[in-house]
């Protein structure tokens, strides 16, 4: 039995009354209750429990990265509502006191600021790309990490969040290497959300791209099936969310950072997310919010 009909105002309001968040006073940002981290974790052990043979590279990296990666990989061309730039002040003590006079009578101060050499990392895979430089071994490289993301749309619908986690693998090789290992891991997603009782189906889709433009790009992306989708259904049956992503990059990041195959061809890439707090939704919704109650077989698969 679903927690709430689908309604994402209400599924919201479930969240905090059983204090599975809390609301931090901006819409899209939360905090997260000792239940709701429990089953997140859990969901993310099972995750590395399936690749652990997979022989994955572990990294750990900040949620801000170097502002040269948005800038070398054109993000700001496709997704400029997205970004997260941190602006800091620089001035000396006069700016500095009227930078103090605009904050305390409840005026703008942002023209204070300057921006520094780092973003809030917009997606979890990006810092990744610059260590792979140079050529990778015959059998591509793999990597894993776990890493806060940002993005800029907030939103009172609870999946829709401005910070949220991903568990992360980046593949880099050859065509071949890299196109059968994403079509691998997307037979392995959907297997992984059904077995927590999760209706999970896949679905060719595209990035959100900015303007019209964009429009074009996304008609590519699907035409070329360079983007799948595991949707779940959280806050609509009709319009199911995207609880973790399969996305083919070509040779995009391999030209931007030289990353190169053992015979001199550019490198090319495919990343997998598993959005966690998306997956944890989803199962509060499907099994309710109490996971005392949840299925038997749901309990044992994460509470083994």
């Amino acid at each position: 039995m679903t927690a709430t009909a689908y309604d994402p105002i209400a599924f919201h309001e479930g969240l905090v009354k059983h204090g599975l968040i809390v609301p931090a006073g901006v819409d899209g940002i939360f905090g997260r209750g000792h239940v709701f981290e429990d089953v997140l974790d859990r969901f993310d052990k099972l995750i590395l429990d399936i690749a652990a043979k997979d022989g994955a590279q572990v990294l750990l990296f900040p949620p801000t990265i170097d502002r040269t990666i948005i800038e070398k990989t054109h993000y700001m061309d496709s997704f400029p509502h997205l970004v997260g730039a941190v602006y800091s002040f620089f001035g000396k003590e006069l700016a500095a006191r009227q930078l103090s006079e605009h904050i305390h009578a409840g005026d703008a101060w942002g023209e204070h600021l300057a921006m520094t050499h780092v973003c809030l990392n917009p997606a979890a895979c990006y810092p990744v790309y610059p260590t792979l430089t140079g050529k990778v071994p015959a059998d591509g490289r793999l990597v894993t990490l776990f890493a806060w993301v940002f993005r800029h749309e907030p939103s009172i619908e609870p999946t829709r969040m401005q910070a949220f986690r991903i568990r992360e693998y980046v593949r880099c090789g050859t065509p071949e290497q890299v196109v059968e290992w994403r079509n691998m891991w997307l037979q392995r997603g959907i297997e992984l959300l059904q077995s927590l009782g999760l209706p999970a189906r896949a679905d060719v889709a595209s990035d959100p791209f900015f303007g019209k433009g964009g429009k074009m790009l996304a008609s590519n992306q699907v035409e070329q099936q360079l983007k799948f989708e595991v949707l779940v259904p959280v806050i609509s049956e009709e319009n199911p969310t995207a609880t973790c992503s399969f996305n083919y990059h070509q040779d995009k990041f391999g030209e931007a950072f030289d990353i190169k195959t053992p015979d001199g061809e550019t490198a090319h890439t495919a990343c997998l997310g598993f959005g966690l707090e998306r997956v944890t939704m989803a199962l509060f919704q499907a099994h309710g919010f109490d996971p005392a109650a949840w299925p038997v077989a749901v309990r044992q698969k994460l509470w083994p």
